[in-house]
C-alpha cells in the first residue's frame, strides 16, 4: 500500500499560479490542460502558470465562459497523474472538503506566490438559485475589513477537493460572511460544455457523494487488511519461531483445485482462481483443513492492494468486509449491520467515517467475504441466510464469497440470492508436491545449519510419489502440513491413518517442541502432555456442546477454573490467568484471534480434542443425541480413535440406530458411512456387528444423487464389492454408480470402470482418467471408447497414451498446454471434433492451421482466459461448428467480424450478450447466443 502523506504532498504539482491579466489559481484536469477561472484571464489568450519546483510555462486558452467564470488553457506542464472529476449528487453538506491555491495574503518576499490550503465544508443547497457551488470555510482566513479587499484574493480559480476528487473551482469570495464563504463553479457546469468536454478525453468522470475522508480511510482500511490477514500459521513450523511459524500468504498461498456444482458430475477440476472470478457470488463448500479460510485471507488482502493476478483483477480495488462467523458467536454478537461491517473483523484502525461502509457497497465497491456459514448453529442457520439475503438485496453489487462445510447447508441454500456453489478438491499429484516444497522452504528460514531439509523433502516427495494410502491421507493443507511436520520430527517415520496423525501432532506440539528447543518453563509453569491435552479436551468440549469455535479470557477462566482443583499439580503452579497465557503460549494449539478472543489453531484439532473428552467422561450417548448435526459428525468420527475395546460397539451401534430412525436417505447414508468408518477403527470388532454394518452400508447402495456419492466414496475401496455391476444396474442410477467409482479412483477402483467399459459404458469415465493410473486407464477404459465417442485429456501423459488409439477422433484437451506441445501432440492425426479447455497460455488459434483439418467438423474453446484473437478459425474449412465460452482475455466482447465468409460455419457463444459480439449482424441466423 502506498504510504500516507498529506494532501499538499498528493497534490501539489496540480496547483499552479495562473498570471494572466490578474493573478489567480488553476488545477491541471488532464496532462496539459489546466482549468482557472475566466476573469483572471480578462480576455487575454494565453497565461504564464507557475508551479511547486518547476519553470514558468505559458499556456494557451484553448476554451472560456464568462458566463460560467471557467476557463480552459493547454501546454506543456509536465507529467502528472491528475485527479478523478465528480459531480455532487448529495443534497447534505460534505464536510472536510479542501481548497489549495495562491492568494496574495500568501505571498513571500514580497511578490513570490505560494501554495496556501483551507478547509471548509460544501454546501449543495446554498447556491441552488444562483447555480454555484458553495463552500463555507472553517476558520476565518485572516482578520479583514468587511469593506476591504478580500484577503482571499488570488484564490479564484483554486481547485475544492473532496478527498481525492475534484468538485470545481472557486471563482469569488462574496462580501460579507467574514470572507468564509467561496462560490465556485461546480465540474457538472463546466463538463456539461460540449466545447470544454473536447479537451477532456482522457479523464474518467465519476458521480459521487462521498464522504471526503472515505479515500484516506480506505487506504488505512487497506493497510490494516495486509496487516491482519497477508500472513498465514503454517502448522507444524511453531518450534522453529515467530517468523517462520507466520507465514506470507504470497509465498504459502496455493491456488487450490475446485469443481462448481454442475461440473461435479463429469469431475472436471479447475483452479479456484479461475472459478471465483466469472461468479459474482459463490458458496465456497470444503472439509475442515481444506484451505477456505486461508482462501478468505489471501482475497482480502490482495484485493484491497490491488494485487490479485489477470484472472481475478476485477477484484482489485474493492474493499473487503470480512465476516468471521466464528469470532460473532464467540462475542454473543448479532449478524452485523452495514455500518457495523469494517468493525467485526478487529482490524487495528480508527473508526471510519460515518456511513462509509453503506456508500462502498452502494456504489458496487463491496466484496463481502463470510467465513464458517457451518459455525453457526443449527438453530441459527436460517437467520444467517435472513441477514445475508437481506443484505444482498439492499445493495444488490455486492460480490460476496461465503464458506461453508459440503454438507451443512442444502444445495442451492443460497441459489435465490444468485449464489453458485464451488467444492474445494482434496490435494492430489502436484499439488501435494507443491505445497511440501513451500513447507520445507518456510522451514528453512530458522532451521539449524546441521539440519538437512533438502533431503527430507526429497524423501517425503518420493514417498508421496510411491505410497498412495499415505497421499490419500493428504487431503487437505492441513493434514498435509501436519505430515510435513511430523516427517521432519520423526526423520521419515510416519502415522498410518488419520488419527494417528493427530494424536502424534498433539504430542508433537504439547511435548517435543519445547523439548528440542531445550525450553524449561518459560512463563514459570510445567505441564506434561496429559495434563496439557486434560486442560484443551476440557475447553474443546464445551466449545463443541455450544457450537461455537472462538471464546473469550472470561469464558476460558470460567473453564479453567473449573477443571484445575481435580489438578493440584497445575494449579499449585499458577493462577488460571498464568496457566491461560501458558496455554496460549506454550501449546501451539490455541491462538488469539482478536484482543481476547481466542480459538484453536485447527478447528480439527478442537474436534480430536472434544472427542476425546467424551470418550474418556463416558458420554458416547450425548455424543449419540447428536447424530443427526452435521456439526458434530467430525467430533463422532474422531471419538471412534479414542474408544476403548468396550466402547467402540457402543458408537457404532449407535450411528447404525440413528441411522436406521431418519427417514431422510442422504442422512441414513451418511450415518452409516460414519458407523463403516468407525468400525475400520477397531483392532477387534464382533463378527455379528461388523455383518450389520455391512448390510447397513449396502441398504443405502446404489447412491442416487451427488451427496450420496460423495458420503458412500469416503469408504474407499470398501464399498466397490457392494456396488451393482453393469449388469444389474438400474438406468436411473447407473450415473450415480459410475460417478462414484470414479470418484473413489485408484488401483482399486480400475476393475470396475474396466467392467462398465466391457459392457459398453467407457463413456462414461471419459471425464475421470485423472483419477486412476494413467496407463492401466488408457488401456482397460479407453481402448474400449468407440472411435466417436469424446475423451478429456489432462496431462501430457494422457496426450502421449493417446497416440496408440488413432481411431479416437473427439477429444478436448484441459489445461495449460502451448501451442507448440498441441501441436506435436497431434501430429498426424486427423481430428473431427476438437475441444480446448481452461488453458491460460492461448492467445490465438493459429497453430491449428499446422494440424490436419480436413476432417475438422467441431471445435469447442471454453474458458481460456488469455485467448483474444480468433481469426484463425474463418480460415478452418470444412469446419462447421464454432462453440466459445467467453468474455476471452478480460474484453467484454467477441470479435466474430471475419465468420460471415465461411458459408456454412454456425457459431454458438456463451457468456457474451449478442450486443457484445462483433460481426453478429453478418452471421444472422447462423449464430447462437447461449
Amino acid at each position: 500500500m502506498t504510504e500516507h502523506i498529506s494532501p499538499i504532498e498528493l497534490r501539489r504539482d496540480l496547483i499552479h499560479a495562473v498570471l494572466g491579466r490578474r493573478q489567480g489559481s488553476g488545477v491541471l484536469v488532464a496532462p496539459g490542460t489546466l482549468l482557472t477561472s475566466a476573469h483572471v484571464l480578462d480576455g487575454a489568450r494565453s497565461a504564464m502558470v507557475v508551479a511547486p519546483n518547476r519553470s514558468p510555462a505559458r499556456l494557451r486558452v484553448v476554451w472560456s465562459d464568462d458566463r460560467l467564470d471557467a476557463a480552459l488553457l493547454q501546454g506543456d506542464t509536465g507529467a502528472v497523474p491528475t485527479p478523478p472529476l465528480s459531480t455532487v449528487v448529495t443534497a447534505r453538506p460534505i464536510p472536510g472538503c479542501e481548497i489549495l491555491g495562491y492568494p496574495q495574503v500568501q505571498r513571500y518576499d514580497g511578490r513570490k506566490p505560494d501554495l496556501d490550503q483551507y478547509t471548509g465544508t460544501v454546501l449543495p443547497m446554498a447556491g441552488l438559485l444562483r447555480r454555484t457551488l458553495t463552500v463555507e470555510l472553517d476558520h476565518p482566513p485572516v482578520t479583514a475589513d468587511e469593506d476591504g479587499p478580500s484577503p482571499l484574493a488570488g484564490l479564484s480559480g483554486a481547485p475544492v477537493f473532496a478527498g481525492e476528487r475534484l468538485l470545481g473551482i472557486v471563482r469569488a469570495v462574496p462580501r460579507g460572511r467574514g470572507h468564509r464563504r467561496l462560490e465556485c463553479v461546480s465540474l457538472t457546469a463546466v463538463l456539461a460544455d460540449a466545447q470544454a468536454r473536447q479537451w477532456l478525453p482522457t479523464v474518467s468522470v465519476t458521480t459521487t457523494g462521498a464522504h471526503p475522508r472515505d479515500d484516506f480511510h480506505e487506504e488505512e482500511y487497506g493497510e490494516a487488511l495486509g496487516a491482519a490477514y497477508r500472513r498465514t500459521r503454517i502448522f507444524g513450523l511453531d518450534e522453529l519461531g515467530k517468523r517462520a511459524s507466520e507465514w506470507d500468504l504470497d509465498t504459502a498461498y496455493l491456488s487450490l483445485e475446485a469443481t462448481s456444482r454442475d461440473q461435479e458430475a463429469v469431475a472436471v477440476p479447475r483452479r479456484i482462481d479461475d472459478l471465483l472470478a466469472a461468479r459474482p457470488r459463490v458458496l465456497l463448500r470444503g472439509d475442515a483443513g481444506a484451505g477456505k479460510t486461508t482462501l478468505m485471507w489471501w482475497l482480502a488482502a490482495h484485493a484491497a492492494a490491488g494485487t490479485l493476478g489477470p484472472e481475478l483483477a476485477e477484484l482489485n480495488g474493492l474493499v473487503p468486509f470480512v465476516v468471521p462467523l466464528r469470532t460473532l458467536r464467540a462475542r454473543g454478537a448479532g449478524f452485523p449491520s452495514p455500518a457495523e461491517l469494517p468493525g467485526v473483523a478487529g482490524l487495528m484502525i480508527d473508526a471510519a467515517p460515518e456511513g462509509w461502509a453503506g456508500r462502498v457497497l452502494a456504489a458496487g465497491r463491496g466484496l463481502l467475504l463470510v467465513d464458517g456459514l457451518d459455525e453457526v448453529s443449527q438453530s441459527d442457520r436460517e437467520d444467517a441466510h435472513t441477514w445475508l439475503s437481506g443484505l444482498l438485496a439492499r445493495y444488490p453489487r455486492t460480490r460476496c464469497v461465503a464458506t461453508v462445510r459440503p454438507h451443512a447447508v442444502a444445495a442451492d441454500w443460497l441459489g435465490a440470492e444468485g449464489f453458485e456453489e464451488l467444492t474445494l478438491l482434496p490435494l492430489r499429484g502436484d499439488d501435494i508436491q507443491a505445497f511440501v516444497a513451500a513447507w520445507h522452504e518456510a522451514a528453512r528460514l530458522d532451521a539449524p545449519a546441521e539440519e538437512n531439509l533438502t533431503d527430507l523433502e526429497h524423501d517425503l516427495s518420493q514417498q508421496f510419489r510411491h505410497n498412495p494410502n499415505l497421499a490419500e491421507l493428504a487431503r487437505t493443507p492441513l493434514l498435509c502440513a501436519v505430515i510435513c511436520a511430523l516427517h521432519r520430527l520423526r526423520e521419515g517415520f510416519l502415522p498410518e491413518n488419520r488419527w494417528e496423525l493427530y494424536d502424534s501432532a498433539l504430542a508433537m506440539l504439547l511435548g517435543v517442541r519445547d523439548e528440542r528447543r531445550r525450553i524449561d518453563a518459560p512463563d514459570g509453569i510445567r505441564m506434561t502432555v496429559e495434563e496439557h491435552t486434560q486442560l484443551l479436551q476440557r475447553l474443546a468440549a464445551w466449545l463443541v456442546r455450544g457450537g461455537q469455535a472462538e471464546f473469550t479470557r472470561e469464558q476460558a477462566l470460567q473453564r479453567l477454573e473449573r477443571a484445575l482443583p481435580g489438578m493440584p499439580r497445575v494449579q499449585s503452579q499458577g493462577t488460571p490467568e498464568e496457566v491461560l497465557t501458558h496455554l496460549v503460549n506454550r501449546s501451539g494449539l490455541l491462538q488469539e484471534r482478536t484482543d481476547d478472543v481466542f480459538q484453536f489453531a485447527h478447528r480439527t484439532f478442537q474436534d480430536f480434542l472434544a472427542a476425546k473428552e467424551f470418550v474418556e467422561d463416558d458420554l458416547l450417548q450425548e455424543l449419540l443425541r447428536h447424530a443427526h448435526d452435521q456439526q458434530w459428525h467430525d467430533v463422532l468420527l474422531l471419538a471412534a480413535g479414542h474408544c476403548k475395546r468396550r466402547d467402540l460397539p457402543v458408537l457404532v451401534e449407535g450411528l447404525l440406530k440413528a441411522g436406521s430412525e431418519t427417514r431422510k436417505r442422504d442422512l441414513k447414508t451418511t450415518l452409516y458411512v460414519l458407523a463403516a468408518l468407525a468400525a475400520q477403527h477397531a483392532a477387534w470388532l464382533d463378527e455379528t456387528l461388523r455383518r450389520r454394518v455391512l448390510r447397513a452400508v449396502r441398504s443405502v447402495v446404489p447412491p442416487r444423487n451427488p451427496g450420496q456419492v460423495a458420503q458412500l466414496a469416503r469408504l474407499g475401496g470398501y464399498v466397490l464389492p457392494l456396488l451393482p455391476g453393469p449388469q444389474e444396474v438400474a438406468k436411473d442410477t447407473v450415473d450415480a454408480v459410475t460417478g462414484l467409482i470414479a470418484k473413489i479412483g485408484g488401483s482399486a477402483a480400475l476393475p470396475y470402470a474396466r467392467a462398465f467399459a466391457e459392457a459398453g459404458e467407457a463413456g462414461r469415465f471419459t471425464t475421470s482418467w485423472p483419477s486412476f493410473p494413467a496407463e492401466a486407464f488408457a488401456r482397460e477404459v479407453v481402448g474400449r471408447l468407440d472411435p466417436g465417442e469424446s475423451i478429456m485429456a489432462f496431462t501430457a501423459e494422457h496426450l502421449r497414451l493417446l497416440r496408440d488409439h488413432e481411431a479416437l477422433d473427439n477429444i478436448t484437451v484441459v489445461g495449460d498446454f502451448e501451442p507448440d506441445a498441441l501441436v506435436q501432440a497431434f501430429s498426424g492425426r486427423s481430428l473431427r471434433i476438437l475441444g480446448l479447455a481452461n488453458n491460460d497460455r492461448l492467445t490465438d488459434l493459429s497453430f491449428l492451421h499446422a494440424l490436419d483439418h480436413s476432417r475438422l467438423r467441431g471445435l469447442v474453446v471454453a474458458d481460456c482466459s488469455r485467448l483474444a484473437d480468433l481469426e484463425a478459425v474463418a480460415g478452418l474449412r470444412p469446419l462447421l461448428v464454432f462453440r466459445v465460452s467467453g468474455p476471452l482475455a478480460g474484453q467484454q466482447t467477441v470479435d466474430l467480424t471475419g465468420f460471415s465468409a465461411h458459408p456454412s460455419l454456425q457459431v454458438v457463444v456463451s457468456g457474451v450478450p449478442r450486443k457484445n459480439i462483433l460481426g453478429a449482424a453478418a452471421l444472422g441466423d447462423r449464430l447462437t447466443v447461449e
